[in-house]
């Protein structure tokens, strides 16, 4: 079986080039006309290749190193082997990055899957919604009455939109994403199988049971926003579900009813947010993590992966544990616990 690449270079840089890009300084002078056509990690490399090593823990990958060009920081630069282009950086990873997109944009953000322009005669657009010229709608998608989407934003095959809902430009909602009632920005990527705007999860117990409780508020995602594959956005109950700008939502998160999220946050896979949670800007939120509803995580807040919240994080301060506390007092409530649980005076029995 031949091999199959999926994503191929646009072009080559030079090292001179990736230094003019990026900021870095050349070491090796003599190799500035080093010819770079990929990007690896620093374990594989790989002739043509552009690598990075940042970090002392990470030092000994340059030993042995193997690549056309290395990225890393000034304590590293003279530990690689002969023959490499070293370009130092104060952040290798940044302008790693950098590269990486200019190298391989279709990598950088999705694209039609099948190809099409405009709107496939197999998709169904309802003849009121409002697309502007430059926006496409691939095979097997709705896009049901009075949406409106901007230019360059693609629904991709069997992704549903629903009535009413407005999609800015240059955005892209993925195969099998469902929106409805939301109100979306520009550039904001919807991963595929990503639902937006379902009902909260709002009961009330009757004599019969749990009774639903009407959900009639909307979602609101600004620009430049993320949301993972198999992730759900619930619209608000009475008032709205909002993400601010150019936050990043993980696979598999689940954001409930009125919760409000700032700008720039970080929110890893697996994580779940209850309703009218509100997180403020620059929050980092690590895989697994629970957050109990009505509380509020300060702006700069990290919370550790795997840790449950069950009161409000003050701003700047990183959290964990289960449940969550500062994370110096749950380390050492760790440590103490596993002091008192050695067995004393005898050899533990290994079984």
């Amino acid at each position: 079986m031949s091999d199959t690449e999926f994503f191929v270079p646009a072009r080559h840089y030079s090292a001179a080039d990736i230094a003019a890009l990026t900021g870095a300084e050349i070491r090796t002078p003599d190799l500035a006309d080093v010819q770079i056509g990929s990007i690896a990690a620093a374990s594989a490399g790989g002739n043509g290749a552009l690598v990075f090593v940042e970090g002392k823990r990470n030092a000994s990958l340059m030993d042995g190193l193997s690549a056309a060009a290395v990225l890393c920081t000034p304590d590293l630069a003279d530990r690689a082997p002969a023959g490499i282009a070293v370009l130092v950086a104060s952040r290798p990873q940044y302008a790693f990055a950098l590269v990486g997109r200019l190298l391989y944009p279709d990598a950088g953000s999705p694209g039609a899957v099948t190809g099409e322009t405009g709107i496939s005669p197999r998709a169904y657009v309802d003849p009121s919604a409002r697309l502007e010229p430059g926006a496409i709608v691939e095979a097997g998608a709705v896009v049901a009455a009075g949406v409106e989407i901007g230019a360059g934003t693609i629904v991709s095959p069997n992704a549903v939109v629903g009535k009413g809902c407005k999609i800015g430009r240059n955005a892209y909602v993925g195969s099998n994403a469902v929106v409805q009632y939301a109100l979306i920005g520009d550039r904001v990527i919807i991963h595929p199988g990503a639902k937006i705007g379902q009902d909260g999860f709002g009961f009330v117990f009757g004599k019969a049971g749990p009774e639903r409780i009407p959900q009639i508020g909307r979602v609101i995602i600004q620009d430049n926003v993320e949301v993972g594959a198999n992730s759900t956005v619930d619209r608000g109950a009475l008032g709205d579900t909002v993400i601010g700008e150019n936050t990043k939502i993980d696979n598999l998160v689940q954001i409930a009813h009125n919760v409000r999220i700032g700008r720039n946050c970080v929110i890893a896979g697996l994580s779940g947010i209850s309703g009218s949670v509100t997180v403020g800007d620059n929050v980092m939120i690590g895989g697994g993590v629970g957050i109990a509803d009505h509380l509020t995580i300060g702006s700069g807040a990290q919370l550790a992966a795997r840790s449950g919240f069950m009161h409000d994080v003050p701003e700047r301060e990183i959290w964990g544990g289960y449940p969550a506390k500062p994370f110096g007092q749950a380390m050492r409530e760790v440590a103490t616990l596993a002091r008192l649980a050695k067995p004393k005076g005898r050899k533990q029995d290994d079984g």
